[in-house]
């Protein structure tokens, strides 16, 4: 592994030995996997769930990244299944308004009570 040389007038970085190394949050492939199953099964209505489940845990994987110091990595994963959650939820939100829509002129269309022929008692 190749490091950058320090810029001039300032002291490299020096990891102490005992430091942990980085790694990737477990919780930023989850929130992405997620996102992307709220983009697919948005405009299903079916996107609403695993959207919300994914802003969630992106919140708590945000929590635990900023709380570990730089030793969690992964926060353009989690930034990149936010998205793809918002567009799922968007979708889906679109889907239920355009049905509701649908539902209230077809409702509206439908003739009051029922339709008798003229001059039946």
């Amino acid at each position: 592994m190749q490091t950058m040389p320090a810029p001039a007038g300032a002291e490299p970085s020096v990891r102490h030995p005992l430091d942990p190394d980085p790694i990737r949050s477990t919780k930023a492939g989850a929130v992405f996997a997620l996102g992307l199953a709220a983009l697919l099964t948005g405009a299903f209505v079916g996107g609403l769930i695993p959207g919300t489940l994914a802003l969630l845990l992106a919140r708590e994987a945000r929590h635990q990244a900023y709380a570990a110091k730089g030793y969690l990595t992964g926060a353009r994963w989690i930034r990149r299944g936010e998205i793809l959650a918002w567009i799922g939820l968007v979708l889906g939100v679109a889907t239920l308004t355009v049905a509701v829509i649908i539902g209230l002129f077809t409702w509206a269309a439908a003739p009051p009570g029922q339709d008798f022929a003229p001059g039946t008692n």
